[in-house]
C-alpha cells in the first residue's frame, strides 16, 4: 500500500467544496441521529473533513454549555430540593 495514494485521498477531501453551513447541519441532524440515507451520502461525497471535526467540536461544546446551563437553572430553581 503506498502512502501516497492515501495522501492525495486526504488532499481530495480537504478539497471537497461544501459549505460550512451545511456542515453545521449535517452534524447538528447527526447529533439526533436522524438522516435519510440518501443525505448522508450527499453529505460524505461533498463535506470537508476538517469542517466535520470543527462543527463536531462546536456541536459538543454548545451541548454541554446546554446541560451545564440547564442543571445549573434547576438547581438555583429550588426544583430538585
Amino acid at each position: 500500500m503506498s502512502t501516497d495514494k492515501s495522501g492525495e485521498g486526504l488532499k481530495d477531501a480537504v478539497q471537497r467544496k461544501g459549505s460550512f453551513g451545511q456542515t453545521l447541519r449535517a452534524v447538528g441532524w447527526s447529533f439526533f441521529g436522524v438522516r435519510k440515507s440518501a443525505e448522508h451520502e450527499k453529505d460524505v461525497a461533498q463535506l470537508n473533513p476538517v469542517h466535520v471535526i470543527i462543527a463536531a467540536l462546536i456541536g459538543v461544546g454548545v451541548f454541554i454549555t446546554t446541560l451545564v446551563l440547564l442543571v445549573q437553572w434547576v438547581l438555583s430553581s429550588g426544583v430538585a430540593a
